[in-house]
């Protein structure tokens, strides 16, 4: 089956094309936004780069930032549409199969394309606030509603937004519920895996952006400050506005909070791995990858639940907490607390997770999984 892929520059996506390797498949890539490299880690993978500029002029970067709307005006003229380069592919490569990765940036610029050939399978990849979030944008959600009837298969992190979809038109087969990059190579990650007994981090996710609420979750541990004062709390992938929120006065004297940017994912496994607890906080999301990774990992996860989709994997007090309100500090903090104070149940989650959990986020299981769902949609063209 030749399969044509429209997906950002993602460690995500290249993890999940990675599980086609030697399926027999025939595969291809179109970098929606063109970042214009050539990725080493899917060669197997016909790769579209390099696509976008017509006129690669010397000193654009430089007019990019100096002259913005001037590069802007160029850029109108400049660049190519994805639109125009999907169906200049199309045509070259006579896909069996178009999977498109992301909702508004995979699937939306190229519906008219689609529409013209209807003879071509169409897969949807939902990822994270792809629908639960953009369905309440009036615009957004008009232009969903035109994708979702066009599909003919989907798959997904969460199965709220199969639900979803579902609602707005989605008519065509659901290939399953997968964690956005594959499953995990436990037997690598493994030896990471540090003791219960020999644990004091409280890692948190440093997100603060449109949907990522960390401060609260930074206020509700300044709360707790007393309680928590024998643990290490480190928060990675942590941005501007978290820097500049624990420059605060009332940080100066948390002396156990350690702030980091950028942490590449074998350290973001490492940290999982000494962690005691992992604390997720978000207004919007699917599947958080992170916390799958803490349950990997083992540590005990503490994760916010929009729309339902952590209640998916985690039950409340069984194998995780739910953070019920995520712009609760104080509701964030006593959660924690409850953690803290039951040792008895993390451990009993940790187990539980051990058991249940960690074996389906196998990556030769999840690959195995995924292998299959791709098999039926090449049933499909030959019905």
């Amino acid at each position: 089956m030749r399969i044509l892929m429209i997906s950002m520059y993602s460690s995500h996506f290249f993890r999940w094309a990675e599980q086609l390797r030697s399926s027999g498949h025939e595969l291809y890539w179109i970098d929606v936004f063109d970042s214009n490299t050539y990725v080493e880690e899917i060669d197997f993978v016909h790769q579209t780069i390099g696509w976008r500029n017509k006129i690669k002029y010397p000193g654009r970067y430089k007019l990019k930032e100096k002259l913005p709307w001037l590069d802007k005006l160029i850029n109108k003229f400049n660049q190519r549409k994805l639109e125009a380069v999907v169906e200049r592919k199309i045509k070259e490569i006579q896909p069996d199969v178009v999977h498109s990765f992301v909702m508004y940036s995979a699937c939306v610029p190229i519906l008219r394309v689609m529409i013209k050939n209807p003879a071509i399978k169409w897969i949807y990849s939902a990822w994270g606030n792809d629908l639960y979030f953009y369905q309440n944008q009036p615009h957004h959600l008009a232009n969903i509603k035109e994708v979702l009837p066009m599909l003919d298969f989907m798959f997904a992190d969460c199965k709220r937004d199969y639900f979803i979809a579902q609602q707005h038109g989605f008519k065509g087969k659901y290939l399953g519920t997968f964690p956005t990059g594959g499953g995990y190579e436990l037997k690598k990650y493994d030896p990471f895996i540090q003791p219960w007994e020999e644990r004091k981090t409280i890692l948190v996710k440093g997100y603060q952006h449109q949907f990522g609420r960390c401060n609260n979750v930074l206020k509700a541990l300044l709360e707790i400050r007393e309680e928590i004062k024998d643990f290490k709390v480190v928060v990675f992938a942590a941005n501007e506005n978290v820097k500049d929120y624990v420059a605060r006065p009332e940080f100066k004297n948390f002396k156990n909070l350690e702030i980091k940017g950028f942490v590449h994912p074998v350290e973001v496994m490492k940290l999982m791995g000494e962690s005691v607890l992992y604390i997720g906080n978000s207004i919007s999301d699917g599947t958080p990858n992170t916390l799958l990774e803490a349950i990997v990992m083992g540590g005990f996860p503490i994760q916010s639940n929009p729309g339902g989709a952590t209640s998916e994997t985690i039950t409340d007090k069984l194998n995780g907490l739910l953070i019920q309100d995520p712009e609760d500090p104080s509701a964030i903090s006593s959660t924690i607390r409850t953690a803290l104070n039951n040792p008895v149940m993390m451990q009993n989650g940790i187990d539980y997770n051990n058991l249940n959990i960690k074996p389906r986020l196998e990556r030769g299981y999840v690959r195995s999984k995924v292998v299959k769902a791709y098999d039926l949609v090449e049933q499909s063209l030959k019905n």
